[in-house]
C-alpha cells in the first residue's frame, strides 16, 4: 500500500486499487481512502472516534459503512481522519440516501501543518463520497470555531451556528457545580423514586430504543446507528448505557462514550408523557457523576443544538454547571441548487 502512498506527481490525480482509493497533491501530501479493515495500517490513535477499533465496528453495523482517511509525507502517515457513511430512510423525499458523518477533525502528528493536512484530506473524502451519490455531509465537534474555515469554504460546505456545553470534572467535585435549579429537580426525583443506573446489557437498550426512536421520530437529522454497533461498544469498555427507572419502567436513558479521558454523552431520551424533567434530570446527573469517579476531565454534551435565545434544552444541561461554547458545524449537500440555497440562508 505505501509503494502507491508515496508515488507522488506534481498535478492532482485520482487512483484506484481495489478498495483503496489514493489521491495525490501539489504539495507532496498524498491522501489514502481505505474501505476495508484488512488493508488498514497498523497505527495506534487516542482518538476513539477515529481510531481502527471504531473503523472495524462500524463495518460490521448493518446500514453503516466506515472510510478511514490517511495523509502521508513521505512514507510516514502524519493524519487520520474516519468518516461514517450512512444508509438512510425518511418518509418524505428523497426516501432513501446516505449521510457522511466526522466527528471532530482527525488526528495529526506534530511537526505538521495541521490545516493544509486537513484540506487534503476534506477535498479527497469531499470527491470520493460526492461520487458516491451521498446527499450531505456534517462535520461536528470540531476542536475550534475557526479550524478549517477557509479549508470547508473552498470545498463548498456551508457552517451552521451551533452550541455545544462541556462541562469540566477536574477542578470541582460536580455537587458545587450545581444550580439551585438542578438541585430542586434532582430533590424531586429522589422524593418521587426515580432511579438510574449503568445497565450494558441487551434488554435494556432494546428498551431505551423503544424510547430514543419515539423520541427522535420527527427530527430527520439525527440518526440512531443499529443496536449492534452499541453493543459492540458496551464489550469494548468504551460505551456505557443508563436507564432511569420510575415505578419499576424504564422511562429515561442515556448513552455516553468515552475517548481520550473524556466524556461524550451521545443519545438523551425520556418518554413524553413521564415526569420528563425530573427523569431526565437523574439521567444526566448520574452519568456526571460516573464520568467523575472514572476520572474523566470532561463531559461534553453533543447536540444541544442551535444557539437561539430561548432554547429549554440547552438552558435544563446548563444548570448541571457546565460552560457554554459558540462554535460551527459544517455541511455540504451533493444537490447543487440545495447547497447554494442553505448556504445563502445561513450566510453570516
Amino acid at each position: 500500500m505505501q509503494r502507491y502512498a508515496i508515488n507522488i506527481k506534481k498535478q492532482q490525480s485520482y487512483r484506484f486499487f481495489g478498495n483503496i482509493y489514493y489521491f495525490c497533491s501539489m504539495n507532496d501530501i498524498s491522501v489514502v481512502i481505505i474501505t476495508k479493515s484488512e488493508d488498514l495500517p497498523q497505527m495506534e490513535c487516542n482518538n476513539f472516534f477515529h481510531s481502527d477499533e471504531l473503523f472495524r465496528m462500524i463495518e460490521r453495523t448493518p446500514g453503516q459503512s466506515p472510510y478511514m482517511v490517511l495523509a502521508y509525507v513521505g512514507v510516514k502517515i502524519v493524519a487520520r481522519m474516519l468518516v461514517m457513511l450512512r444508509r438512510r430512510g425518511s418518509f418524505i423525499p428523497p426516501y432513501l440516501f446516505t449521510q457522511g458523518r466526522i466527528y471532530g477533525e482527525g488526528v495529526y502528528c506534530e511537526g505538521y501543518d495541521k490545516e493544509e493536512l486537513f484540506g487534503e484530506m476534506l477535498r479527497a473524502i469531499t470527491r470520493k463520497l460526492v461520487r458516491k451519490l451521498c446527499l450531505y455531509i456534517e462535520f461536528s465537534e470540531l476542536s475550534s470555531k475557526m479550524f478549517g474555515y477557509e479549508k470547508f469554504r473552498a470545498n463548498r460546505f456551508f457552517p451552521v451556528r451551533w452550541m455545544e456545553i462541556h462541562n469540566s470534572l477536574h477542578s470541582k467535585e460536580p455537587e458545587q457545580r450545581l444550580t439551585d435549579k438542578a438541585k430542586k429537580h434532582l430533590a424531586h426525583a429522589v422524593k418521587s423514586g426515580i432511579t438510574t443506573e449503568l445497565t450494558n446489557d441487551e434488554v435494556s437498550l432494546a428498551a431505551f430504543f423503544k424510547i430514543l426512536r419515539h423520541y427522535v421520530s420527527l427530527t430527520i437529522r439525527r440518526y440512531i446507528p443499529d443496536s449492534s454497533l452499541f453493543l459492540g461498544l458496551f464489550e469494548n469498555g468504551h460505551c456505557n448505557l443508563f436507564t432511569t427507572k420510575e415505578r419499576g419502567r424504564i422511562t429515561a436513558g442515556c448513552i455516553c462514550l468515552y475517548s481520550n479521558n473524556n466524556c461524550y454523552l451521545w443519545y438523551l431520551a425520556s418518554k413524553k408523557n413521564m415526569h420528563k424533567r425530573r427523569t431526565n434530570s437523574m439521567t444526566v446527573w448520574t452519568a456526571i457523576r460516573h464520568a467523575y469517579d472514572m476520572g474523566c476531565e470532561h463531559i461534553h454534551f453533543m447536540d444541544v443544538g442551535l444557539p437561539s435565545k430561548k432554547n429549554r434544552f440547552r438552558d435544563f444541561i446548563l444548570s448541571f454547571g457546565g460552560k457554554p461554547v459558540g462554535t460551527y458545524r459544517w455541511f455540504r449537500c451533493s444537490l447543487k441548487w440545495v447547497n447554494y440555497l442553505m448556504s445563502w440562508i445561513v450566510r453570516e
